[in-house]
């Protein structure tokens, strides 16, 4: 039996001389597709009482006519949804799987199960599928589920690494996730085999564990059957039969498969890396690549027994136990590409490419040496889906009502599967899931992404070669960039602009002084033939920015912000969302989809959120009303009845747009959404010269009295026809011009030159981070998420409560006004000058009540802030008293510092600068 060694000596002279190839393309060598079946971990358990004649007779059971659900494909997650479908009490859900449970991709996964990751809401997902696969399941059926607690062990060969798992630390004491640094030392007593020399420290996860995917599903398979459902095996679906109804929508009405049909308004895509196959049946786009993911297991090793799970990110290896022995894996920076996904395979698995696998059987010994002399027993290398941002897919598809998507795993659909099948059982009960899920939700992509080969192909690679970085707060991707810019683009990166990319658009960060630093096409890391760019600009100075400390261009972006409080700054925010709400029943839809109160005069801007069913927040958007009018112009669209103009974050655009359409929908209002987003720019001008500035400008009279904060007019700046607004996202006076994309470039140059001698600053986004925070403005997706109210936000004076005006998400939120509320959102200032950038723990006397979600440094108070909601550890309602008199620390990386809590912003309290008052 070869050993890793040999192996690797092997592969070393393949790897020096690999051949070029084109740019992203990685053809299957000749006899890299599927094989015959191998040896992995669960064979024994996946092959018992199988019949090679199944799929000949027919599908394992009778198909039933009509069903209530049905779930495609038999993996993690598809048994898992299944079974939390089956708990919520939903009868008649059917499961059909193509071949046998876990064919495809389940059966040959490792199985590991890490509890932290530096996302609250996957440490809550992360902590249910732990619960349900060593306890409710086996308290459920009596069955065990194969769930090994054995720990994990997080390997920092770095001080950047270890800093990291400092902060995934803190995070673990919100949720009760037991961790430990530990010395080198420390870490050598707890796996003597491993090589420490070279480590700054060790995060150990005792609780930890590996699942066994072949008794998980089985079990769940078990549970749910149980409660009412039915898996039907050996029956591969062949289409998706739509109906399209009274109004145009386009809904699911039935399964097609060789065996019958089932009639159902519910379709659930589990179908891992065929789940782009299913898609196409239905004509919804699902933005995943399959590749090749191998790992290897070894011969016997003494000692090994009873070790922990190791990670180490650095060398990009994993070693799960194995009994007695490990399985080794990783992410490499140039995975094979599964080029023509076959439809006929189940349990066979690829060769495995030695010459791609070497790098992880280096880091692999070079951590526990003793593997150097350990045979291979076998390797195990099977397809995996991936996706653009390395998070799943779910949620329903915007394109088909009634179609789930719950794919696009990473590999990761074993660990995630159960939070995740809980919350997508919930949303399709519920129409939303219970946890904040907006980023797993299919419409976070815009539609423009979502069938564009490039782009998913460049960043679901990038996301996969990067899996195992350190995740540093301000990084941005290089890969699938420029494919949104906005009409100032060009102009901007000649004045030293270092964009950030939010899906799919460019929106300036921040200015550099040191010139244009354009981004460049991908470059693949170098692979497949690519040449790796060299003295490239805009990746020197993203590689500065990955730290957890102030990032060198700390004092640029304070200069930014200064000027825009000293005297004033523009920014592009022409990446917003801006959509028209026009027609008979728009004031009727306004009314409902909006907690605040739009419907007032023409002329007037409201800033108000939209809500889901249980109170949570969806958006926070500005809403402008409009008058009707007959011509069309690139300013207002021609409408009868009612209008409104909307102005949305342009993160969240699709996902704001989503939302609105899937309420007139299900309202049945009559009347347009339009989307302008590309057709219009969005300039502001913000700071205590702005009106100065603008006057000059603007042909319309600027003053308070003419223009009051929170209106709007259409007036002329340069010639140009612009809709201005006098609104502010960082707490001082401004307006911003909503301007024709052909008249964006002249609006903004008389802009600057308006703004010249008032000491006028481009600024980026990075300083309205700064900004905003400072004043309390919030951030929907960090301080505001679907599972958060704009009552704990903070936010109570953008709903119509005082008003007997119905809107979507007044029930909820007046029984938590009769209840008192459970958390509160609390702005938190510490003196010493130490960056924090989220997911902190934030103690109150003593005890931990809550995590930070966003924090930045304020330049004006000279402090760094914090919002985080905190909850009473009794379990009673979160008064103010109880935020007041609190004794407040904030833990950063394992230490603590002293904080204090606010219950008003403590910059400008009292809004005068809004008023033009300084």
């Amino acid at each position: 039996m070869a050993s890793l060694s040999r192996a690797l000596r092997v592969a070393a002279p393949c790897l020096r001389r690999s051949p070029a190839q084109g740019p992203g393309l990685r053809p299957l060598a000749s006899g890299a597709g599927p094989t015959t079946e191998k040896s992995v971990p669960y064979q024994r358990t996946l092959k018992e009482a199988q019949d090679p004649s199944a799929a000949a007779r027919g599908p394992s059971r009778p198909l039933p006519s009509t069903a209530s659900v049905v779930v495609i494909g038999g993996g993690s997650l598809g048994c898992q949804t299944l079974y939390h479908l089956a708990k919520l009490g939903v009868s008649g859900a059917v499961l059909l799987e193509r071949e046998r449970l876990t064919s495809g991709t389940t059966w040959h996964t490792a199985g590991l199960l890490w509890q932290l990751r530096p996302s609250d809401v996957e440490v809550e997902l992360l902590a249910h599928t732990r619960r349900v696969v060593s306890r409710d399941l086996e308290e459920e059926t009596g069955l065990h589920t194969g769930w090994i607690q054995n720990g994990g062990l997080f390997i920092a060969s770095n001080r950047q690494r270890l800093d990291e798992y400092k902060r995934l630390m803190s995070l673990g004491k919100a949720y009760g996730v037991e961790s430990h640094v530990l010395s080198p030392a420390e870490t050598k007593a707890l796996y003597p085999l491993m090589n420490v020399d070279d480590l700054f420290g060790t995060l150990y996860v005792p609780h930890d564990g590996t699942m066994d995917p072949a008794g998980t599903c089985s079990t769940l398979a078990r549970a749910a059957t149980a409660r009412g459902a039915q898996v039907i095996e050996n029956c591969p679906v062949t289409g998706i039969r739509v109906r399209t109804d009274d109004f145009g929508v386009r809904r699911v009405a039935a399964v097609e498969t060789e065996h019958g049909s089932v009639q159902t308004p519910c379709v659930v895509n589990c179908a891992g890396v065929w789940a782009g196959a299913v898609g196409q049946m239905a004509g919804v786009k699902v933005p995943l690549v399959a590749m090749h993911h191998a790992y290897v297991v070894t011969e016997r090793i003494e000692g090994i027994q009873n070790m922990p799970n190791v990670r180490d990110h650095d060398a990009s290896v994993y070693l799960r136990l194995q009994g007695d022995a490990l399985s080794v894996g990783g992410y490499e920076a140039n995975p094979i590409f599964w080029e023509e996904v076959s439809d006929k395979f189940a349990f066979g698995l690829f060769d495995l490419d030695w010459d791609v696998f070497a790098q992880h059987t280096e880091g692999a010994i070079r951590r526990v040496p003793v593997l150097e002399r350990t045979g291979v027993k076998s390797t195990v290398c099977g397809p995996e889906s991936f996706t653009p941002d390395h998070k799943p897919l779910m949620g329903e598809a915007p394109e088909l009502r009634g179609f789930y998507l719950g794919c696009g795993f990473n590999s990761a659909g074993m660990m995630l599967g159960g939070g995740c099948g809980q919350e997508l059982a919930h949303w399709i009960v519920h129409g939303r899931p219970e946890k904040d899920m907006h980023g797993y939700d299919i419409r976070r992509f815009h539609h423009s992404l979502t069938d564009h080969s490039r782009w998913i192909r460049e960043r679901s690679h990038e996301s996969y070669a990067k899996n195992y970085s350190v995740v540093f707060p301000h990084d941005e991707p290089l890969a699938g960039r420029n494919m949104r810019r906005g009409p100032l683009h060009e102009e901007l990166l000649v004045r030293g602009c270092v964009f950030q990319e939010r899906h799919g658009w460019e929106r300036p960060g921040w200015f550099s002084p040191q010139g244009a630093t354009p981004v460049l096409p991908y470059d693949y890391c170098g692979a497949y033939g690519n040449r790796a760019h060299e003295d490239y600009a805009y990746g020197r100075l993203l590689a500065a920015e990955h730290t957890f400390d102030f990032p060198p261009h700390h004092d640029v972006i304070k200069k930014e912000c200064l000027a825009c409080r000293g005297a004033a700054a523009v920014f592009d925010m022409s990446y917003f969302g801006k959509f028209y709400l026009v027609g008979p029943d728009a004031r009727m839809a306004a009314d409902w989809l909006f907690s605040a109160d739009v419907s007032r005069p023409p002329g007037t801007t409201v800033y108000t959120c939209m809500l889901n069913h249980q109170g949570g927040t969806e958006s926070d958007l500005t809403v402008s009303r409009l008058a009707p009018g007959p011509q069309a112009s690139p300013l207002a669209p021609a409408f009868e009845g009612d209008g409104y103009y909307l102005a949305v974050g342009g993160a969240v655009a699709q996902h704001n747009w989503s939302h609105i359409t899937t309420v007139l929908q299900d309202r049945e209002f009559r009347c347009q959404l339009i989307d302008s987003s590309e057709d219009l720019g969005l300039i502001s001008v913000q700071g205590p010269a702005s009106r100065a500035i603008l006057q000059e400008v603007l042909d319309a009279d600027l003053s308070n009295e003419a223009f009051p904060f929170s209106t709007h007019k259409l007036v002329r700046a340069a010639g140009q026809l612009v809709r201005a607004m006098r609104l502010s996202f960082v707490g001082e006076l401004g307006w911003e011009l909503h301007v024709p994309r052909l008249s964006c470039l002249p609006v903004y140059r008389a802009v600057m030159a308006a703004g010249a001698k008032h000491g006028l600053v481009n600024a980026g986004y990075r300083a309205i981070d700064s900004l905003s925070i400072e004043k309390g403005y919030r951030h929907w997706h960090a301080d505001l998420r679907p599972d958060d109210s704009p009552l704990e936000a903070g936010l109570a004076f953008t709903c119509k409560l005082k008003s007997t005006i119905p809107f979507l998400g007044r029930e909820a939120l007046e029984r938590q006004q009769a209840e008192g509320l459970r958390r509160r959102l609390v702005c938190f200032t510490v003196d010493e000058k130490v960056p924090m950038f989220g997911l902190e723990a934030i103690w109150r006397d003593g005890q931990v009540v809550g995590h930070v979600r966003r924090a930045d440094f304020g330049f004006t108070v000279g402090k760094t802030l914090a919002y985080g909601y905190i909850r009473d550890p009794s379990g009673g309602p979160v008064s103010l008293d109880f935020v007041k008199s609190g004794d407040y620390a904030l833990e950063r990386m394992g230490v603590t510092y002293p904080a204090q809590a606010h219950l008003k912003s403590p910059f400008d309290p009292d809004s005068r600068r809004l008023k033009g008052i300084y």
